[in-house]
């Protein structure tokens, strides 16, 4: 679902009265009005790109940008210009409000008068593009124009855009989605291959955005064949003003059955986006342009007249390899011009991406005749284009490589119609196979289930490891060409594909506006022991980022993520040891890689922290069935574990990458998790633990306050802040529970409560308990209790967190003698020490400064005695040559990375 738009908030805000409308209650049950605070300095923001070239080729950006509290009413305008003062057209709306109205993150749209340099954004009234993009609704179809081209976007029916067009010329046409079913796998040679062959069916299309600078168009449907309809599908389609090309995100949630030890099922054999190009020019002017290597392009005609026998002429053959129109075959060598008939049309082309490692490039004349190899090579860019001087058609799949197996098809170039498709998985790869990977966990009792956490850490339960549910988006980039471009242009193109340009506001903005809990500041080398922990910060983020690559985690459904421990004996990541493998967002890496690039502007920790959010937002969650809402925990396939919970579908992990970058899918995810309290009836977390009777009652939900509560709250504060469809729902379910929790006899350290789905709250215990868990707070309940606390006035509640905080790391006769007992044998301290951090500031307490860094430098994780380096790895003992840390785990470095950007933010001034 998609934010409600700007102009909905403002005509409700002038029915309702602005000030009731988005006040904030600061504690209170009713919705009175927040006093406004005193208006902020706001000074102008200096935008920049993330990665040098500036917009280059790509449609145009978007971007997300704080302001602190009071600076701006909701109604506020804003103005941009570049390096020489001039205005540069901008779309601004609002996507997050402060407690007393104000606005706290706004987004901003430019296009292609974006250029390449710093931007600076101000309030004042934004500047007009020259060519509006307009939205036209009223016929058959969405007509959107930029200017430049125009989209016809289909209302029903299995076209998505009926035409592309550019001026009078059709540029392309039909372009709908692919699916290819192979309900029967088999090893070997074994049984016979049949497919199934399904087109996109439109149930919904919606006009989330019209103008002037952006139009968002999102179309919704399932892929048809005959009687059945299945793999849900949900497409945004972006256009900017004055922008030759438009951008597509292509959204997939798997709900076929593929079962473990059958080899019948709902096998995907190809998945694609599929476009018609009319082909209008003559066979020698129709160019054929494939992404090889980095910016490497093949540059071939339809009818090539280079390296003949005979010689039309060295300007003819340099103009056919530029992409030029050709003169008059009159004008030729006549020896070439009266046998042009003779020289092959090559119509068909395929290069297929099955690995990260290699790429095949092969070409035919046309169907029923054979294959020549054309090259190959190592990662493709995920470019193609097919046309001529008339105007043609650029394409691109963005990770093409990385989220392999991907492939991209040129058929009947030699046609008046050629066909491009853009698979999103080859149908050259083995099918898609997603059955749980064994079958020697059939215990029917949670005791003998809980047996392979014993030995492999995996739970299991019978029917949990199933995918059906999870879901994965892609990316594409589209180019409607007047004439075939340049080399230089073409590069450029190439190169928005393979990293879409974005702007960003400074480290400094970020800090400045005190958006997250206000819990990062910028590195700092000042002193020797500050300098230390910005290497170690540096060390821990270069090895993820080059294990990726020496272990190659990549691959469709695993791209983005990364392993969970490693294996010293065998020199590998525990990728095949229950739950060793996968990282699913355990302990929180992916707050620990936002922290690291919300202090640094780094462009590779953004990249590498956008994969992840793309990946466990979509596919370590369930978004269909019974678990919707629900996240799996580490395994060894991402869906495989039976532990179905809160944690790992928690909002906070998606916060980050939304504000910075306003992007609807993700804000999809964050909408759909306000109701996810309603999974608890469904499915009991601690089932397996449990020593006393419990059935789920929809007035008694046991439900923790740590990393079940963290999740859910996480869910209701942003879609009160973003004033979402359920933001009047949210914000009640902020207040009651964080009311009742506090009410609690020992507040957090209570551990859980009875929850009622009906009236938001937790029922009060009549005793006091002492259930505290490592993990409670290790799953962003940290840094949303420091948002929700300085947004939020509910004072019994920070007096019970800072409790908390307080008394985690305290000894254990310190624990007793203010709980009655202590905590038990608990773990994590280093990355509790956090925590400690934020209660001496909080309370002023000298003591808790002091433990703060007594704990993050003397407890468990990582020490300053640790090696901080890493070994070299060649054969035999390893598949590829690389590098180790075998001292490394992903639990550490989430807890270290948070814990020391955290504690320098807070307590930089006290280390010792």
């Amino acid at each position: 679902m998609s934010p409600i738009p700007r102009r909905s908030l403002l005509k409700a805000a002038a029915v309702a009265g602005a000030a009731a409308q988005f006040s904030w209650a600061l504690g209170a049950r009713d919705a009175q009005a927040a006093p406004r605070a005193e208006a902020a300095d706001a000074d102008p923001v200096a935008l920049d790109w993330l990665e040098d070239g500036g917009l280059g080729a790509a449609p145009g950006s978007t971007v997300g940008v704080p302001w602190p509290k009071g600076a701006y009413e909701e109604d506020q305008t804003f103005a941009l210009t570049d390096a020489d003062g001039k205005a540069v057209p901008v779309q601004s709306w609002p996507i997050a409000y402060w407690p007393d109205g104000s606005l706290k993150w706004t987004a901003h749209a430019v296009g292609t008068g974006a250029g390449s340099g710093k931007l600076t954004l101000a309030a004042g009234s934004p500047a007009a593009p020259d060519k509006k993009v307009t939205v036209d609704k009223r016929g058959g179809t969405i007509d959107v124009s930029t200017g430049v081209i125009t989209a016809k976007i289909g209302k029903s029916g299995s076209t998505l855009v009926k035409s592309v067009t550019r001026g009078s010329t059709e540029i392309a046409k039909n372009g709908r989605l692919v699916l290819i079913r192979q309900p029967e796998l088999e090893d070997g040679d074994q049984g016979a291959e049949k497919y199934e062959r399904f087109e996109s069916a439109i149930s919904d299309v919606t006009v989330e955005q019209d103008g002037p600078v952006r139009a968002v168009v999102r179309v919704d449907g399932k892929h048809r064949k005959g009687d059945r309809s299945w793999l849900p599908f949900s497409v945004r389609l972006y256009f900017y003003a004055g922008a030759e090309s438009f951008r597509m995100v292509h959204t997939i949630t798997f709900d076929g059955k593929q079962e473990p030890g059958k080899a019948s099922g709902d096998f995907i054999r190809g998945l694609g986006v599929r476009f018609t190009v009319p082909m209008r020019d003559a066979a020698y002017d129709r160019h054929i342009r494939i992404g090889g290597d980095d910016t490497g392009l093949l540059r071939e005609a339809v009818k090539g007249i280079t390296g003949l026998r005979r010689d039309p002429g060295a300007a003819v053959q340099a103009a056919q390899f530029a992409g030029e129109e050709l003169p008059d075959p009159a004008t030729w060598d006549q020896r070439v011009t009266t046998r042009l008939q003779y020289i092959p049309e090559w119509g068909d082309y395929t290069l297929a991406q099955l690995s990260a490692d290699g790429f095949t490039l092969r070409k035919r004349t046309k169907k029923g005749y054979g294959w020549i190899a054309a090259g190959g090579g190592r990662r493709a860019s995920g470019f193609g284009y097919v046309g001529g001087p008339s105007g043609g058609f650029s394409f691109g799949l963005r990770d093409f490589w990385e989220k392999h197996p991907a492939q991209l098809d040129i058929r009947d170039a030699h046609l008046d119609e050629a066909e491009v498709t853009l698979w999103l998985w080859s149908p050259e790869a083995q099918p898609m196979d997603l059955r749980f990977y064994h079958d020697g966990m059939d215990q029917d009792t949670y005791a003998e289930q809980l047996e392979g956490l014993n030995i492999t850490y995996e739970d299991y339960e019978p029917e949990f490891g199933t995918p059906y549910g999870i879901a994965r988006t892609s990316e594409l980039l589209f180019w409607a060409n007047e004439s075939t471009p340049t080399p230089e242009k073409l590069a450029e193109q190439v190169a928005a594909v393979r990293v879409l340009p974005q702007l960003a506001a400074p480290p400094k903005h970020l800090i400045k506006a005190k958006v997250f809990g206000g819990l990062f500041s910028e590195p700092d080398r000042s002193t020797t022991a500050k300098a230390r922990i910005e290497d170690h910060l540096d060390f821990l983020f270069t090895y993820y980022k080059d294990q990726v690559e020496m272990r190659r985690w990549y691959g469709f459904w695993d791209y983005g993520d990364f392993m969970h421990s490693y294996d010293t004996v065998r020199h590998q990541w525990r990728y095949d040891v229950g739950g060793y493998a996968w990282d699913n967002s355990e302990l929180s890496p992916d707050l620990w890689l936002w922290f690291a690039y919300l202090r640094s502007g780094r462009s590779d920790i953004f990249r590498f922290a956008e994969a992840l959010t793309r990946h466990t937002g979509e596919v370590d969650v369930y978004h269909l069935g019974q678990w919707a809402g629900l996240g799996t925990r580490h395994g060894v396939q991402h869906f495989a574990d039976s532990a179905k919970q809160q944690r790992i579908a928690n909002t906070t992990y998606r916060r980050y990458y939304y504000y910075l970058t306003a992007d609807e899918r993700v804000g999809d995810l964050m909408h759909a998790n306000v109701d996810s309290d309603e999974t608890f009836l469904v499915l009991d977390p601690i089932r397996k633990i449990r020593t006393e009777p419990y059935t789920p009652d929809r007035h008694a939900l046991s439900i923790g306050f740590g990393t079940d509560w963290s999740g859910l709250v996480s869910a209701w504060l942003t879609e009160w802040e973003r004033k979402g469809p359920k933001w009047e729902k949210a914000k009640a379910r902020v207040l009651s529970t964080m009311e009742t929790i506090a009410a609690q006899p020992n507040g957090f350290v209570q551990g859980s409560g009875l929850y009622d789905l009906d009236t938001g709250k937790f029922a009060v215990a009549s005793a006091p308990v002492v259930s505290v868990s490592h993990l409670s707070a290790v799953f962003g309940l940290g840094e949303l209790c420091a948002e929700l606390i300085d947004l939020v006035d509910v004072p019994k509640f920070k007096e019970v967190y800072l409790d908390y905080c307080r008394y985690f790391n305290a000894t254990k006769t310190e624990q007793a003698a203010r709980y009655g007992s202590n905590f038990g044998s608990l773990l994590l301290f280093q990355g509790h020490s956090r925590l400690d951090a934020y209660a001496a500031v909080q309370t002023g307490d000298e003591t808790l400064a002091k433990r703060a860094w007594t704990k993050f430098y003397s407890s468990d994780g990582y020490m300053e005695s640790s090696p901080w380096k890493t070994e070299k790895l060649s054969g035999p003992v390893t598949l590829v040559a690389g590098s180790e840390a075998n001292w490394v785990s992903s639990n550490d470095t989430a807890l270290y990375g948070l814990a020391a950007i955290e504690n320098l933010a807070l307590l930089g001034d006290k280390m010792p």
